[in-house]
């Protein structure tokens, strides 16, 4: 595991392979890291569907109303919501959309991103300045590598829990 050196700004992601350690950016996008980190805390994320993942891309998840495998979970309609909070606006930067770098998923509009997430397989530059990149993957990307293909996957990971460092 990476060592941590910002605590509260250190996500904790647990997938059936293992721990995967984020770095948050709350100097680069304060509104994007400071939901993560409340939904976190909420255990709003906790048995969310990875529903969206393109090999050679990205992965995404982060659906807390419709992609909870303990709850009514549907898998069509998963990435398809986010939470009850309001929308976040967009918090776009010079901050390359790299391997292992975290982007908020939104719809057309800018200022849609909510709770959903995607963790960049490769470098996808094309995304660049287009969606609001607030994290970085420092340790257990082989984890995100063996999540499961699809659009959505027949048989979906899901992220088992997501924590705050400072708070384990």
């Amino acid at each position: 595991m990476a060592e941590i050196k910002d605590p509260e700004n250190t996500i904790l992601l647990e997938l059936s392979g293992g721990t995967v350690t984020i770095e948050l950016m709350p100097d680069v996008a304060p509104g994007h890291c400071e939901r993560m980190k409340e939904l976190a805390r909420e255990g709003a994320y906790d048995n969310v569907v990875f529903h969206r993942v393109i090999d050679g891309f990205m992965a995404q998840t982060g659906d807390v109303a419709n992609g909870n495998a303990e709850k009514d979970f549907n898998l069509r309609s998963a990435g398809t919501g986010g939470s009850d909070k309001p929308d976040l606006k967009a918090e776009f930067s010079k901050i390359p959309h790299s391997r292992g770098s975290i982007g908020a998923a939104r719809s057309q509009m800018p200022d849609s991103a909510n709770s959903q997430f995607f963790i960049n397989f490769s470098d996808n530059s094309f995304l660049n300045g287009q969606y609001t990149v607030y994290g970085q993957v420092t340790s257990g990307m082989e984890h995100v590598d063996a999540i499961t293909r699809g659009e959505p996957p027949a048989n979906p990971d899901r992220m088992i829990s997501v924590k705050v460092a400072a708070d384990v």
